[in-house]
């Protein structure tokens, strides 16, 4: 059995994810003892053996729709946000000024070309202001693309925003970096689990855990609910291009 935990789980909230899946697994009674920490995200969202996962919009309905079950989105209280809802936040150096369009006709980078929050989300606020952003390259993830802005390898970037919101917490070249924009929300990243198991007894365990977190645990992880939201809600969002960029490292 598997369960993983992996869309923001860094070395500052390891520990608090790891107790959220012991109360999640003492109110369903069963599943893997310890969450499963693996690069091999596919293989852990399509197993058959999977109780529960988070994965990202883009994703869930460009490949895992049909394949896995919505258990539902977190609701993690952020600003501008409907409950089970997040946006990302795009952010340029503090000492670069330019204004938004300037920027997205400078070195834009994402994070992976098959991510709602770091692509999909840019390439379709951009449109609102008839532009194409100049996608260079991308990074591998949402905190490398911060890093990368700060070191200059890049102007702009989008981050979704409770990536942002540990950026801010945790990392020291957040202090050189400035929002320039928000972008339109759209449902957080999902809970998922197999198609074998019972979404609706697994999410109900999902909050009953949620409830239970103590006070230093839930600011660590900005988890306050569980979500039902429509699976409309996922599968209507526009995709944008299938296109690649080269790698840039950010370090």
């Amino acid at each position: 059995m598997i369960s993983t935990l992996p869309m923001y789980d860094r070395d500052e909230t390891a520990a608090a994810n790891d107790i959220l899946w012991a109360l999640i697994h003492d109110e369903l009674g069963f599943g893997p003892s310890e969450l499963t920490r693996s690069d091999d995200l596919w293989d852990m969202w399509t197993s058959p053996e999977l109780i529960l996962a988070q994965t990202c919009n883009l994703p869930y309905r460009l490949r895992l729709h049909g394949k896995v079950q919505l258990i539902g989105s977190p609701d993690y209280q952020l600003p501008g946000c409907p409950p089970g809802y997040y946006n990302s936040v795009l952010i340029a150096r503090a000492d670069d000024t330019r204004a938004l369009p300037d920027l997205l006709g400078a070195r834009v980078l994402i994070n992976q070309n098959h991510s709602q929050s770091g692509f999909a989300a840019l390439w379709y606020h951009a449109a609102n202001f008839g532009l194409t952003p100049n996608v260079t390259a991308e990074t591998g993830g949402h905190v490398r693309s911060a890093l990368a802005v700060a070191k200059g390898h890049g102007d702009l970037a989008a981050i979704d925003a409770m990536s942002w919101r540990l950026i801010k917490r945790h990392d020291p070249h957040a202090a050189q970096l400035r929002e320039v924009d928000r972008t339109a929300p759209t449902p957080a990243t999902p809970f998922i689990t197999s198609l074998g198991q019972n979404p609706e007894m697994i999410r109900d365990a999902l909050q009953r855990a949620i409830v239970r977190l103590d006070q230093k645990t839930r600011e660590t992880l900005s988890l306050y609910a569980v979500c039902a939201l429509e699976d409309s809600a996922y599968l209507n969002l526009p995709n944008p291009p299938t296109l690649h960029f080269a790698q840039v490292n950010a370090s």
